[in-house]
């Protein structure tokens, strides 16, 4: 991974001025795309779409975006060719997972991880409403540790996005 972009609205802001210090820390080459205040009237796509524009262009980096769901944020994302983002609001309860390849979620992040190795997902979009710093936090871990697996099923149906 080349850069880790970083966006947010005001509902995302604290959420990532913590999540940019901790990349910080575990050597990422981070770039906040902003806001750069907290203002309770800003709109998110203003912050989302030239982060979304960014990881399309530069073929190895990754998006983190945080907004109230995440939701919205991740709709303005997936709407710039090139991008995948995957929506983050928690993890699930490990009882409520579903089966997936052939065992349980163990910790329930797995709607981090399976976007990353099924569909190369290369932005995180974060629900900061539902999330605590510590959730973030391993979210990201987990998005920036997680291998696309290339299998070809996968790579088959990329390449028809």
């Amino acid at each position: 991974m080349s850069k880790l972009f970083f966006a947010s609205d005001h509902a995302g802001f604290a959420l990532k001025n913590a999540l940019i210090e901790h990349s910080q820390t575990l050597g990422y080459d981070v770039e906040d795309l902003g806001n750069h205040t907290h203002d309770p009237e800003d709109d998110y796509p203003d912050y989302v779409t030239p982060l979304a524009k960014r990881v399309a262009d530069e073929l190895d980096a990754r998006g983190i975006i945080i907004g109230g769901s995440g939701q919205g944020e991740a709709m303005c994302a997936n709407r710039i060719p090139g991008v995948r983002a995957a929506v983050f609001y928690g993890p699930m309860h490990v009882t409520a997972a579903l089966e997936i390849e052939g065992g349980r979620s163990q910790d329930g992040y797995d709607s981090v991880r399976l976007p990353r190795r099924h569909n190369n997902a290369n932005v995180l979009s974060i629900g900061a409403r539902f999330v605590s710093g510590e959730e973030a936090e391993e979210a990201v871990h987990i998005f920036l540790d997680t291998p696309f697996s290339d299998s070809p099923r996968h790579a088959r149906r990329l390449a028809k996005f």
